[in-house]
């Protein structure tokens, strides 16, 4: 097995032999040479880094004080709020969703957005013909925008275009249909994902442009193609909506310049994707006088308070085993407030079909929910409705006991605003003097049966 070479550096000027003198011939000074330990020695020596040295990287403390990130905001408010306040530069976002949600419309229109604020704008489009993508710009008003437009899937050839062109934006549609004529894999296959992705997020901080790749989402409703690609990029958003619902949300699952699952409200029109700035008047906007099993929850996505409403009907199950069906919240935890109910307050369920809906198509994923499920249970088996200008929130542990939750005043403020009066919470929110409103705080599971229906 040959040796590894040695190299020798000199201390005052660099200069690097692959022996040992006393004096240097680069700059002459004597006794500055020395044996320079190679970076890695463990392993084979065909796989470790060698004795080939690369550059100091500056070195900063915690201190440092650094400007926030310039940003540049569409004016489409819901599209920048999700974002953190605006685009970022250099920044790569990956926005996924279900076939025909609706995500070539609203980056369409942000695209638009962004030209008019001064940006220069390239919208790279790999599934449709450029024909398909100017007939939907003409039924958006969007014909006159200055976005530059292409067709392509050969990941060389957009590349190519991109260093010539200099945009300060580009938007991938989608990254699925992208191929990298290096990579001996079919389109849309996890290698060419994964080097589509890697070239364009490296394209991005290299030469300062901001990229938003489209992604699609498997039948579990989680992006496809290798998890590796959400690590890749700055910002993950999630565009969803049901198809029977005019709704759709804009949802961020990791954004390393603003808040996570920060939210963003549209509505599907014909003109295309309009802002919600009040989402919690237009989810309760259908909610009629108050009925058995119909509840409203007081509950805070990202930064904002948003109110939705929970329907549950409880009806005797004709089959042996009864059906748990739910629509917008975690089936998993259903059961185990189904459990409690039975263990703790010795309210059974069984024999009885559950269906549980968070109405206009909205997805609840807090705890704080807990509270609210439970009552819209309860609202629904005894066939009572709760006040209709009546809010509820809290968590509910294995125990029965309701614990307090976080922005509380948020919540409250939110609801005084939309017109309700009341509102049940666990004991110990801390209200504020913004409420302005009658509080009911429960301690446990028990006394709020008891308390709220009679019974328990």
């Amino acid at each position: 097995m040959a040796k590894a070479q040695k190299n020798f550096v000199c201390s005052n000027c660099g200069a690097v032999t692959t022996k040992w003198s006393g004096r240097c011939d680069g700059c002459g000074e004597w006794n500055t040479i020395a044996e320079e330990k190679p970076l890695s020695q463990a392993g084979p020596a065909s796989k470790t880094l060698g004795g080939l040295r690369g550059k100091e990287i500056p070195l900063s403390t915690l201190s440092t004080q650094e400007a926030p990130p310039p940003r540049t905001a569409s004016g489409l408010g819901e599209f920048d709020r999700v974002l953190g306040g605006g685009l970022v530069e250099a920044s790569a976002i990956l926005v996924g969703g279900d076939p025909g949600i609706g995500k070539s419309t609203l980056l369409l229109q942000a695209a638009a957005r962004f030209a008019d604020s001064g940006l220069k704008v390239v919208y790279i489009s790999g599934e449709e013909a450029p024909a398909q993508v100017r007939m939907r710009a003409r039924r958006l008003g969007l014909s006159e925008a200055s976005v530059k437009l292409g067709a392509e899937t050969n990941l060389r050839d957009i590349l190519t275009t991109l260093e010539k062109e200099e945009p300060d934006l580009v938007i991938i549609d989608s990254i699925q249909t992208m191929w990298a004529d290096n990579v001996e894999s079919a389109p849309g296959s996890v290698s060419q994902v994964r080097a589509a992705a890697h070239e364009l997020t490296t394209f991005a901080k290299t030469r300062g442009v901001s990229v938003i790749l489209v992604g699609h989402v498997t039948k579990e409703g989680q992006l496809a193609g290798p998890r590796v690609v959400e690590h890749m990029v700055d910002t993950v958003l999630y565009f969803e909506g049901e198809r029977g619902h005019q709704f759709r949300l804009l949802r961020a699952v990791k954004n390393r310049f603003g808040p996570a699952h920060e939210i963003g409200v549209f509505e599907m029109t014909g003109d295309g994707l309009s802002e919600v700035t009040n989402p919690s008047a237009l989810f309760l906007s259908e909610r009629d006088e108050p009925a058995p099993g119909s509840v409203v929850f007081a509950g805070i996505e990202g930064t904002r308070p948003v109110l939705v409403e929970f329907q549950a009907l409880v009806a005797p199950s004709p089959h042996s085993q009864a059906r748990r069906t739910v629509v917008g919240w975690d089936g998993s935890r259903l059961a185990m407030i189904l459990a409690v109910l039975e263990s703790r307050c010795g309210i059974p369920f069984a024999g009885l079909d559950v269906y549980l809906n968070v109405a206009g198509g909205m997805k609840v994923s807090e705890p704080a929910a807990d509270l609210a499920v439970a009552a819209a249970l309860l609202s629904a088996r005894e066939d009572a409705a709760l006040p209709k200008d009546c809010v509820v929130f809290g968590e509910l542990s294995l125990s029965g006991a309701l614990r307090p939750v976080g922005q509380a005043e948020n919540r409250l403020k939110e609801a005084r605003k939309l017109g309700f009066s009341s509102a049940i919470a666990p004991a110990q929110t801390k209200a504020g003097l913004a409420s302005g409103m009658e509080l009911r705080q429960m301690r446990d599971l028990v006394g709020f049966v008891g308390d709220i229906f009679g019974a328990g």
